[in-house]
């Protein structure tokens, strides 16, 4: 199975209601992707902050997917500032990094970082199988909610028929290198997996259908949205709406 270092705990986060969890990390996010100006999106990874911390995940498990998140966030600072046009702030070896530029490279940070640490502190702290639960509680459809769990349960059983594939091909003499014979071995590699995993799913679901499935897994844990739950989306939904309406205003010029 895959870990889940997150979704154990034990914190005011955890004992939220996973729909509303899921709910407001939308919410939340929405506005911050869709912001044209920084206060939003700086609002929003503020509040992001806070949640993180009352989830109190384990710091360096936080440390390593923050650092993840923003290596690919750094490619944009290489490009971003010398090819979006502007006012000049810097020019040399044939470059000119703009203001516009680095505005929008700096924008594009905040609102990564915003939606990051509001999916690490309320859907990571989410189990994959309550999180698909939750997903077709709020009306997601049931197909997505499936590929989405099964996805989860099976990915490291086609990882561990990749994995084998590769040790035989080693051991009939299949050396790596930077030419066409690598290339197709390595599609045809990816061809046996997915023609295994195919083959796996059929199985699968005939042993689901010999074992009554119709469509739905019953659940002994039900959800239940107390009173903290409906004030916590509430806040969170008060949250949200502000930070669009700043965006709005501050894009309209209105004071």
């Amino acid at each position: 199975m895959i870990d889940e270092p997150l979704a154990r705990g034990v914190s005011p986060i955890h004992a939220l209601d996973a729909r509303c969890r899921l709910a407001a990390c939308l919410l939340l996010s929405l506005p911050a992707a869709l912001a044209q100006g920084l206060a939003a999106p700086l609002g929003i990874l503020g509040l992001g902050l806070l949640l993180t911390l009352l989830s109190r995940p384990p710091l360096g498990v936080v440390l390593r997917r923050t650092a993840a998140v923003n290596v690919f966030v750094a490619f944009l600072w290489l490009f971003v500032p010398a090819a979006t046009p502007g006012v000049p702030v810097w020019t040399g070896n044939g470059l000119t990094v703009t203001q516009e530029g680095l505005d929008l490279a700096l924008l594009a940070t905040v609102k990564a970082n915003a939606v990051f640490f509001c999916v690490l502190s309320l859907l990571a702290t989410i189990p994959a199988p309550a999180l698909g639960r939750a997903m077709t509680a709020l009306g997601v459809p049931a197909k997505f909610s499936f590929l989405f769990v099964f996805t989860y349960r099976y990915l490291h059983v086609i990882a561990e028929e990749y994995g084998r594939l590769v040790v035989a091909a080693r051991l009939r003499g299949f050396a790596p290198a930077s030419n066409g014979r690598t290339y197709r071995t390595y599609a045809a590699l990816v061809a046996m997996v997915l023609v295994r995993a195919y083959d796996r799913s059929q199985r699968v679901y005939q042993a689901m259908l010999l074992r009554g499935f119709h469509g739905k897994f019953p659940s002994l844990d039900l959800f239940r949205a107390n009173w903290p739950d409906r004030v916590f989306l509430c806040l969170m939904a008060l949250a949200a709406a502000l930070a669009a309406y700043g965006d709005w205003i501050s894009r309209s010029g209105h004071a």
